[in-house]
């Protein structure tokens, strides 16, 4: 037995959603941005998936879009070998940092002075935003394009993941890598949870968790399909994954038990991310839209409002019905 899930659509890209990103929870609630190659990144509100703006200038897809925890900062990476730094309230491009091919992934660290860019140019960038005149530290390594490069232990190391198959630990300071992991397949995605050290990878149809400061491995699950991302709820309970058959998947950390999975998008989902208080989570597709899906199905939070069906009658015509109990036949 077990609720609909109702997810909430968020319309509005012409393009593939690539990329997606969470703030912080701040005063005015938490928020959301993501990346398309329709060369326009939008913020919306976390919780609901409203619209609040799109940060225009870009001339080319956008691989790679994240917020500052205080959600003040936006960055982008683009195809027009830029990234871009916005002002997240006003909408306003505050920097853009001229790089030598695609740009592809982008993350502040935790006080958002310094911004870590990869891309195809093999190469990871680190800019001091207080100094944008001056030439970045630059940091070799990698044999092919990278995906993705996260801050941490405390913004002191840098983790990156690139088409050559492995993933670095790199010590910023020296710029020298720690360690290295090789895979048998590219790695198509990479969280990192400050709480705990854990990164969450996934490659072909396995989505991996190791320990962030040694790069050990904790353990590993393989998904019915090939899975482009993976995130892990905030308390570790359990985790969400999505890729080639349009299914989001749930397990349970623990067991490593498939819980459930939902089918919504009508293309492959290409990211996926819980929401900092961890109630919900979103995915971003080939088909445009990026969804919106509750962790605990029948709660009443954001846009989701449940009701019994005897008030349905007296309820307003926008809540959203979810039934008591669904039997599968």
């Amino acid at each position: 037995m077990a609720m609909r899930q109702t997810p909430l659509t968020c319309s509005g890209h012409t393009r593939p959603v690539v990329d997606l990103a969470f703030s912080g929870i701040t005063p005015y609630g938490y928020f959301l941005i993501s990346a398309c190659k329709d060369g326009k990144p939008m913020l919306r509100q976390g919780d609901t998936g409203d619209w609040i703006g799109t940060f225009l200038g870009h001339k080319g897809a956008v691989w790679g879009a994240t917020l500052n925890k205080e959600a003040t900062k936006a960055a982008t990476a683009a195809a027009d070998f830029s990234a871009k730094v916005w002002d997240a309230v006003t909408g306003d491009e505050v920097l853009t940092l001229a790089h030598k091919h695609i740009v592809k992934s982008v993350n502040f660290t935790q006080d958002s002075n310094c911004l870590l860019t990869g891309g195809n140019d093999k190469l990871l960038r680190i800019y001091d935003l207080s100094k944008p005149e001056a030439e970045p530290q630059e940091i070799s390594g990698h044999t092919s394009a990278v995906k993705k490069a996260l801050w941490c232990n405390n913004d002191q190391q840098i983790l990156s993941a690139a088409d050559d198959r492995t993933i670095r630990l790199w010590d910023r300071n020296t710029g020298e890598a720690v360690k290295t992991l090789s895979f048998e397949a590219s790695v198509s995605s990479m969280e990192y949870i400050p709480d705990g050290e854990i990164l969450v990878i996934t490659y072909g149809r396995t989505i991996a968790f190791y320990k962030a400061h040694t790069l050990d491995p904790i353990k590993t699950v393989d998904a019915p399909a090939s899975i482009h991302s993976a995130s892990l709820h905030p308390d570790k309970d359990f985790f969400v994954a999505g890729g080639d058959d349009f299914k989001l998947y749930k397990y349970d950390y623990t067991t490593k038990e498939e819980m459930e999975s939902y089918k919504g998008h009508f293309g492959p989902v290409h990211c996926v991310r819980f929401s900092p208080d961890g109630e919900l989570y979103a995915s971003g597709s080939e088909d445009g839209t990026l969804r919106l899906w509750q962790t605990a199905v029948g709660k009443t939070y954001g846009l989701w409002k449940c009701v019994l069906p005897e008030e349905l009658s007296s309820e307003n015509s926008d809540a959203l019905y979810c039934p008591p109990a669904e039997i599968k036949a």
